[in-house]
Parts: C-alpha cells; sequence; structure tokens
C-alpha cells in the first residue's frame, strides 16, 4: 500500500470519530413518558413475556435482526494471528457492510481466546443476544472444531464466512467461467493452491456442486496432499488423492482451473503456460494475487481470470453473498445455514450476472459501457441492488423448502 493510500485509510477510520460503527436509537426517548414504555416500569412487560415464550424476544427486541460478527484474530485477511483487538476494524468493517448492503444490525465482538474449546463456550454463552452468528478470521484448523460445536449447541444461524461465504462466491463464479470456457465443472481438473478455511470449503462446494474429487489437486506448503503423506490433519485427509504428482507445478499440468487462496506471486507463468486450453484462474490472494492478471494473460490468451481486487475485472467478494445469506436466513428465522441455502446463493449470484445491469451500478463504477456477462463479467457487482432482492430471497425459499425455516 503506497503512503499516500496508509494515511487516507488511517485518516477514514479516526475522523470526524474514530471507528466506522454506531448505534442508533429505533424508539423515541425525547420525554418522560418515552422513557417509562423504554425503560422502567415499562420494560418489565417484555421481559414477563419473554419469560414465559423466549420467541417473543423476535417480537419485543432487536434479536431477529442482530448479528454477532466475531473473531479471536489468528487469522486477520493477510496479516496473520495480530490478535483479537487488532482484528476490530476489520470486525467493523464487516459491520458496515452487513447494514450498508443487507439492513442488518451488527454487534462486533473480538474474543481474546486462542483455545477452540473456550472459544466455542464464550460464543454460546452470548448467543442467546443474536439472530445470528458471523464467524470471522480464526485460523485454521481450528474454525472448523468452533463452526461444527457452535452449528450442534445453537438453534441460529452460524457461519463461517471465510469458509462457506469465499466459496459460494468462487463457485458462482466458476460456474460462469466454465460456461463462457465451453467446460464442464464434472470434466475439470482443478488445482487449489491453499489449504485453509477458505480452500477446503470452495473444494467441499464444488465437489458437491458435481466436480469430481479424483480431478482435485488441493495443495499446501508441502504440496500436493496425497495418500502417501502422513503430516496432513483431519480436513485434509478428507481430499488426499493417489497421484504420482508432489509439486504445485506438477499439478498445473493439463489444468483446466486454478484456485488460489494462499499468498502472493506463489504462481508462475511458467505454469500457467502449461494449463490446459482455454484455462480459468482465480488468484484470490490479497491484496497481492498468487500471479497478476497481465503476467498471466501475457502467455495465455484464451484465459479467463479472476482476482480478490475491485480494480481488476471480476472481483471475488464475499459481500456478494454473507450479507443475503442472512437477510434470508433472519427473515424466515432459520435454524442453521445448510446446504441447500448456500446452493441456492450459489445459483441466485450466478444467474445475475446473465442479465442487464442497472444504471446505479454504472454510475457507481462511473463507466458509461454496459457490463456484459463474459470473460470480464463474470459476477455481478457488489453495488448492484438486485442482489439482497434475488440472493436473500433464494435463500429464504431454501430454507423454508428444506424445512429450517421457523416462520
Amino acid at each position: 500500500m503506497s503512503d499516500e493510500l496508509r494515511q487516507k485509510a488511517l485518516h477514514y477510520h479516526a475522523h470526524p470519530i474514530p471507528g466506522k460503527i454506531s448505534i442508533a436509537l429505533s424508539k423515541p426517548t425525547e420525554t418522560q413518558y418515552d422513557l417509562s414504555l423504554a425503560y422502567t416500569p415499562g420494560v418489565a412487560e417484555p421481559v414477563k413475556e419473554i419469560a414465559l415464550d423466549p420467541e417473543a424476544a423476535y417480537q419485543y427486541t432487536n434479536k431477529g435482526n442482530l448479528v454477532a460478527v466475531i473473531t479471536n484474530g489468528t487469522a486477520v485477511l493477510g496479516l496473520g494471528n495480530v490478535g483479537a483487538l487488532a482484528g476490530k476494524p476489520v470486525m467493523e468493517g464487516k459491520a458496515a457492510l452487513f447494514k450498508r448492503f443487507a439492513g442488518i444490525d451488527v454487534y462486533d465482538i473480538e474474543i481474546d481466546c486462542d483455545d477452540p474449546q473456550d472459544l466455542v463456550d464464550t460464543i454460546a454463552r452470548i448467543a442467546p443476544t443474536f439472530g445470528g452468528i458471523n464467524l470471522e478470521d480464526i485460523k485454521a484448523p481450528e474454525c472448523f472444531f468452533v463452526e461444527a460445536e457452535l452449528k450442534k449447541r445453537l438453534n441460529i444461524p452460524v457461519l463461517h464466512d471465510d469458509q462457506q461465504g469465499t466459496a459460494i462466491v468462487v463457485a458462482a463464479g466458476l460456474l460462469n467461467a466454465l460456461e463462457i470456457q465451453n467446460k464442464t465443472l464434472s470434466e475439470a481438473k482443478i488445482v487449489c493452491l491453499g489449504a485453509g478455511a477458505a480452500g477446503i470449503a470452495t473444494v467441499r462446494l464444488l465437489i458437491t456442486l458435481g466436480a469430481k474429487q479424483s480431478n482435485i489437486y488441493l495443495i499446501d506448503r508441502e504440496g500436493v496432499i496425497h495418500h502417501e503423506r502422513q503430516d496432513i490433519n483431519t480436513q485434509k485427509k478428507e481430499f488426499a488423492i493417489t497421484t504420482s504428482k508432489r509439486s504445485l507445478a506438477d499439478a498445473m499440468h493439463d489444468a483446466d482451473i486454478f484456485i488460489g487462496v494462499s499468498g502472493p506471486k506463489l504462481l508462475a507463468p511458467e505454469m500457467v503456460r502449461t494449463m490446459a486450453k482455454n484455462p480459468i484462474i482465480f488468484a484470490l490472494s490479497n491484496p497481492v494475487p498468487e500471479i497478476m492478471p497481465e503476467e498471466a494473460l501475457r502467455v495465455r490468451d484464451d484465459l479467463v481470470m479472476a482476482t480478490g481486487r475491485s480494480d481488476f475485472p471480476n472481483q471475488v467478494n464475499n459481500v456478494l453473498c454473507f450479507p443475503y445469506l442472512f437477510r434470508g436466513a433472519l427473515d424466515v428465522r432459520a435454524t442453521c445455514i445448510n446446504e441447500a441455502m448456500q446452493l441456492a446463493a450459489v445459483h441466485a449470484i450466478k444467474e445475475l450476472a446473465k442479465e442487464p445491469v442497472p444504471e446505479e451500478v454504472l454510475t457507481a463504477y462511473g463507466i458509461e459501457q454496459c457490463f456484459e456477462f463474459g470473460p470480464a463479467y463474470l459476477l455481478p457487482k457488489p453495488t448492484d441492488p438486485r442482489l439482497k432482492e434475488r440472493v436473500s430471497a433464494a435463500v429464504a425459499k431454501a430454507a423454508v423448502d428444506s424445512g429450517v425455516a421457523s416462520r
């Protein structure tokens, strides 16, 4: 980041008041009578109603539109284990996105705790406050345990956005890229560089959508994850395959798809050159991708490419997904976010990219030409107002159809 951008970012977060979010009142509190209703003695009445029927909390409090964005700061952005407090700006940013795009209120919660079981217990104890839990920036493999345990213990939606959120947007973009490149997911050879939360969740979802596990090379710091390795955790073992390929370069030979959720500049142009005809590259490391678009396009002119950056075409951005997953889930009081709801989000995002783009999106991006479905437009833009309606509705319908909606 340039010094100028760094200073602007710091100024943005510090002025006119520190931080990015605040609490706003939703009821009048101007008169003594208002206060008698808002607090004592009037507040006793909803207390008694909720004590008799916990579901009444959705009628008399903000629980039904309140999500907790929670981290322990062990895997913040690309910065690593910076600690809970240092993760707060990111959690505030997530809160701002929830409010901006889906009208959902958020409390950001930073928990100073490295022990996964203690973290689960802490979150479970505060869960009655919320209508949903969004886990964020918790390192792998602990994040898998934390999410799974909370889903067992809670009857509200729990999502680890670094897992499912990333996977959903990647899947939507890949399905469109495959269509453009005249390929099918069931036959595609896939290389996924990065075997943490995002990588494993993405591979799982792609298999659910029809990818063959035998065609997927999941790669960590030590190379291809294969059956002969003894140094892999339970989550990685799930995707170990029988192969003689050991390195990223080996796996890239004749690959149709590369997905990078790892680190900067790890994919060499020479590896891109060895990919199959009409390849697809999703280099999602931020802010520096595994390979820069200009480097990849220099060696392959038949390439479709996406990154995690907004200054290149085809930004894979979780904001296309997580606000609307929760909006749809909250609207029908879903008890979880299940596979059917995730798949509904994938297809809603995917199909929206094929429709004409509203004028307000073009205005927001300061351009006159239209975005049209094709190699440079695989996914809707984050400012597309139709995302809230389409994705939220699809998720809500899937919750109802799959029997996890409470209303």
